[in-house]
């Protein structure tokens, strides 16, 4: 990863363009860069109500931008910018694609406070599948690992 570089007006970018969004009646109030040697490489924006999909938070449809841009599924050597702290599935994303670090500037408190409360989420985590507000059950265990018998003998695999 490249030097340090200050966060500051990348935060103060991702909340003028999260302002705009909202202003522009295009999404809610989140807006996510993804940087890399103190450039951005892509921005994007929340959307799920104008594209009518509940994955479409900021930081979702900037780390599809920037894998796009970069031809790659990962972004290691990149730093996610965000207006506001990462809900678990925008969490999950940063892991998956191997983002070095996260800046944000709203805590998941704020983001409650204006109405947008994941902490729902948060607790189904660690609660047993079965259990959880929509339960989860699991069937056909044995003939589950066919597709996972089929992944480990594909030569040609990309791991990830």
């Amino acid at each position: 990863m490249s030097a340090p570089f200050n966060s500051t007006s990348f935060l103060r970018d991702a909340l003028d363009l999260a302002v705009e969004n909202v202003e522009s009646g295009l999404g809610g109030p989140f807006a996510a860069l993804v940087v890399e040697d103190d450039t951005v490489l892509a921005r994007g924006t929340n959307r799920v109500t104008t594209v009518h999909d509940p994955t479409a938070h900021a930081e979702i449809t900037a780390i599809r931008a920037a894998c796009q841009e970069r031809g790659h599924f990962e972004l290691e050597g990149c730093t996610l910018i965000s207006t506001c702290e990462p809900c678990p599935m925008c969490l999950g994303a940063i892991y998956w694609a191997r983002l070095d670090r996260v800046v944000y500037a709203a805590t998941r408190t704020d983001a409650a406070q204006a109405g947008f409360d994941d902490d729902h989420i948060y607790q189904e985590i660690d609660t047993p599948p079965a259990d959880r507000r929509i339960p989860m059950t699991q069937h056909l265990e044995t003939e589950a690992q066919r597709p996972f018998e089929a992944w480990r003998d594909y030569e040609e695999r990309v791991e990830y």
